[in-house]
């Protein structure tokens, strides 16, 4: 049976790639897109992701806007990594204008509409911050029991942070809503200690790049990271963090461990920490699964094999 997937996304190059895979993979099967203020804002990624589903004739796909900005604090982008109105120029210049208009509904009211028709069937995968799932769990408290898996992307538990020394992006950046994911939600947390081990290989995105169309547009949505992953991390490739995500549902390619998780959001140095009790020194009840380990090799078999199916 396929999965039904609901995707929430603010993208974003790592989205744009975990949305490919979705579109692509036989056994998922993409009910809707739900967008997130992130690493742009939300009409930004609303566009962004109308035009993608477009470049690959999927604007079949409903595209649902959700939260324009975190529950509590102001909001914190990531333009200048990802490109201005979060791609960049060398992929906005592919990508085709939309024909497709955004559902005319609020992103919380669809995932909770999707989550009564497929229960136990769906899978949420929510890849930017966790405003939109907060939200919905606000509204309907009982959502985890309501649906399968619901994937929380982000965090730092047993290594340092991306935005801050602590804090991985998305939950620094809504921390309240990613505290209220896990506390409530019983997620599975997919963060940095997986993420930037995994590596899509340059010679892989190189031959992407002489594919016919549109592959050469997802080539340079990963070559965005090649440099940084060059400089910080020694290694010859490109990230696409979301992906991760995408893989362990096609491939099971990540390990968890149950685990008891805190959010800091006291708003200081360490607001959107991920405090993971690797020790069991609270004693207290296990509130989520831990993503502590990943297939590196199935990892780049997902990404490459099912961007692929784009020629034929």
């Amino acid at each position: 049976m396929n999965t039904k997937l609901l995707l929430d996304v603010d993208p974003g190059n790592d989205d744009a790639i975990a949305l490919f895979i979705a579109l692509a993979a036989d056994d998922i099967d993409l009910i809707g897109v739900t967008t997130v203020a992130g690493n742009t804002t939300v009409d930004n990624a609303t566009e962004n992701t109308l035009s993608l589903l477009e470049l690959v004739d999927r604007a079949d796909v409903p595209v649902v806007k959700g939260a324009d900005r975190p529950l509590v604090d102001e909001l914190v982008m990531a333009e200048h990594i990802h490109g201005p109105n979060g791609l960049p120029e060398t992929v906005r210049e592919t990508l085709p204008a939309p024909t497709q208009e955004p559902v005319d509904q609020h992103a919380v009211d669809f995932i909770l509409e999707q989550a009564s028709e497929y229960g136990e069937e769906l899978t949420i995968a929510a890849l930017g911050p966790q405003t939109n799932i907060a939200l919905a769990l606000a509204k309907e408290p009982n959502l985890p029991e309501m649906v399968g898996d619901i994937y929380q992307m982000g965090g730092a538990l047993k290594t340092t942070g991306n935005v801050t020394p602590q804090a991985s992006f998305n939950f620094y950046v809504d921390a309240v809503a990613a505290a209220r994911v896990v506390q409530d939600a019983r997620p599975k947390i997919v963060g940095l200690d997986v993420t930037e081990h995994v590596y899509v290989d340059t010679e892989d995105i190189l031959a992407l790049a002489e594919e016919p169309a549109p592959l050469p547009t997802m080539a340079a949505i990963l070559e965005f990271s090649i440099e940084e992953v060059r400089s910080k991390f020694g290694h010859d490739g490109g990230l696409a963090s979301d992906a991760v995500v995408l893989a362990d549902i096609v491939t099971n390619a990540l390990e968890f461990e149950e685990a008891y998780v805190e959010i800091d959001t006291s708003g200081g140095p360490s607001n959107g920490a991920t405090i993971y009790d690797e020790h069991d020194v609270h004693e207290k009840p296990t509130n989520c699964e831990v993503a502590l380990d990943v297939d590196g090799d199935a990892y780049q078999r997902t990404v490459t094999e099912n961007l692929l199916l784009f020629r034929d």
